[in-house]
């Protein structure tokens, strides 16, 4: 190991002499061997950002280089686990020394002493190479850990053994004397390679009716929600969290309240999975680092959770990694680029903003992974939080330029109680053509139809009521009040849907589709009751139709929306 001296100190970024570091190489800095990560050499002087609080270390003081890249250990006991930036797991920690983290400590990311029983799927003499499957242990109810050879090698298998170990014992051994154990460690900045990446075509179904009908994001896809603050981005990247139809989930919470990380962290662990009934944390990683924690995490866990996502799309599964927030990952960035004295870009932010957020969504993607033909992916959804909810401003806008769905949160609609507060004429979906032939086939032919045809009521509403504004609702032509009734219908009884109510909160395919036919089939019977004649007063005063909404709260609605439809067609038919 390299060692040297601290040179100067500011704040996370420190500089050190008499060490010879690679870019990224973690290095251990002072008495209290606090971790952190080569980000600049200069001539003999290496600047270094530090994942911990500085205060009070000195110049003077070792630094010793461990000549490795930031790696996370991946393997079995991942899923459920609580981990800081840089996979230390808080639990232990907190076992360790209470509340509060002391500097310097660490714990490894996972349960060493746990024995889990693998079940050894190659043979001896069996040639394997990166991403070969080489076992699987049953890691939590329903998932199966597949146990992968790392990328990085390959060889002949000259020893398996099948049995119970732990995640440092060895399973075997290779022909080149490396070790195969049932963990491996990957460096995160570096992506996983993988055989070949593949267009994504199957909708990733969330259970919010605006964003599966409207405003879909594919399996595989980026998406990014924007929003001021108190819109709502937090609850709707949980109500993501919960019900995707993904099969692991990667929860980034990066810079943010605490307060908000805590009901995350409280809330998660009571979660029931409504598709297995098991705990939903049996499925889930969270990474939690709070807005008071040191400023260099906050960039290192995007990249730890990414790597996390990217080793279980490895095994074929789909993932689902929400990232919550952005902004605060990039205001990390700008106070370590200040404290590097790097020429700032727009807004302070440095000039590789954009670059660093490509690189970061660009990890997303369907894939078929190194050693199998099943197919994996990753779906990235990126929380922004611009100040005063100003979109024009440089992350939201750099965000924009790589994602393909673009979820944008309304203060006004929050303020209104209409959640999810996505705005349906900003809000905008690249996905809705690809995704097109899975919803033919597996919900309904008519689909693209019926979304393009609200998509048109609800931009005509938004034209007449700024004509109402002026001269009032009653000034209007009947035609034009008939679509203003639909509008808001498709606005209260489809758009709003209630995230803590026990069946609101989640809305199957087939639901929102029939939501969204009886809607349409009230607007249908009211422009055909116009053209016979029926005053506008009688065909908006139809009872039938406030009853609409009544079928978010019911499970089995089929009854209650036939009944209902019946009742509308009676109300409206000519007397």
């Amino acid at each position: 190991m390299d060692k040297g001296v601290l040179y100067r100190i500011a704040g996370p970024v420190v500089v050190a002499k008499g060490i010879k570091p690679r870019m990224y190489d973690v290095c251990r800095v002072g008495n209290e061997n606090l971790m952190g990560e080569v980000i600049q050499i200069v001539k003999d002087k290496t600047i270094i950002q530090v994942y911990e609080d500085t205060s009070g270390i000195k110049p003077g003081e070792p630094v010793i280089n461990t000549q490795e890249p930031l790696k996370v250990e991946l393997g079995p006991g991942m899923l459920g686990s609580i981990y800081d930036g840089i996979q230390r797991p808080l639990p232990v920690l907190i076992k360790q020394m209470g509340d509060f983290i002391k500097r310097g400590v660490d714990a490894p990311g996972l349960e060493p002493l746990k024995k889990w029983e693998f079940k050894a799927s190659a043979k001896k003499n069996d040639i394997v190479h990166g991403g070969s499957i080489i076992g699987e242990v049953e890691e939590s109810p329903g998932i199966i850990h597949k146990i992968i050879v790392p990328p990085n090698q390959s060889g002949k298998i000259i020893e398996i053994n099948s049995g119970k170990f732990t995640v440092n014992d060895g399973i075997g051994m290779l022909d080149n004397k490396y070790e195969l154990k049932l963990k491996h460690n990957w460096p995160v900045r570096i992506p996983r390679p993988v055989k070949s990446k593949l267009t994504p075509e199957m909708p990733l179904i969330t259970g919010q009716r605006v964003i599966d009908a409207l405003f879909p994001i594919a399996k595989g896809g980026v998406a990014a929600i924007p929003g001021p603050f108190g819109s709502g981005k937090t609850v709707s990247q949980q109500q993501l969290a919960k019900w995707s139809d993904a099969d692991i989930i990667v929860y980034v919470g990066c810079g943010e309240r605490g307060n908000e990380m805590t009901e995350v962290l409280t809330e998660f662990p009571e979660l029931t999975d409504p598709k297995t009934g098991n705990p939903l944390m049996n499925r889930t990683v969270l990474i939690a680092n709070t807005s008071n924690m040191p400023v260099a995490a906050r960039e290192a866990s995007i990249y730890t959770g990414v790597t996390i996502a990217e080793y279980y799309r490895d095994m074929g599964y789909s993932v689902a990694l929400m990232a919550d927030s952005t902004s605060r990952w990039a205001e990390a960035m700008r106070e370590i680029s200040s404290r590097l004295e790097e020429m700032p870009g727009e807004e302070g932010y440095p000039a590789y903003l954009s670059t660093r957020l490509a690189q970061f969504y660009e990890r997303s993607g369907v894939v078929i992974p190194l050693g199998t033909e099943k197919e994996g992916n990753v779906s990235i959804i990126g929380a922004v939080s611009p100040p005063g909810g100003d979109f024009s401003e440089p992350v939201t806008q750099s965000t924009l330029r790589v994602t393909k769905v673009f979820w944008a949160l309304d203060a006004k609609l929050a303020q209104r109680r209409h959640f999810p507060s996505i705005n349906w004429l900003t809000s905008y979906s690249l996905y809705l053509e690809t995704v097109e032939g899975w919803y033919t086939k597996n919900v309904a032919d008519d689909g693209h139809s019926i979304v393009a045809e609200m998509m048109s009521i609800l931009q005509e509403e938004e034209k007449l009521l700024e004509i109402v504004q002026l001269v009032g609702s009653d000034a209007l032509p009947e035609r034009q009040q008939i679509t203003l009734q639909v509008a808001r219908m498709i606005r209260e009884v489809l758009l709003q849907q209630n995230a803590f109510h026990d069946v609101d909160t989640y809305c199957d395919l087939k639901k929102t589709y029939d939501i969204m036919k009886a809607v349409l089939h009230f607007s249908q019977l009211a422009n055909n009751a116009l053209n016979n004649g029926i005053s506008t007063e009688r065909i908006v005063s139809t009872k039938s139709k406030d009853r609409l909404s009544e079928i978010k709260f019911v499970k089995d609605y089929k009854k209650l929306l036939a009944e209902i439809t019946s009742g509308m067609e009676k109300e409206l038919a000519l007397k």
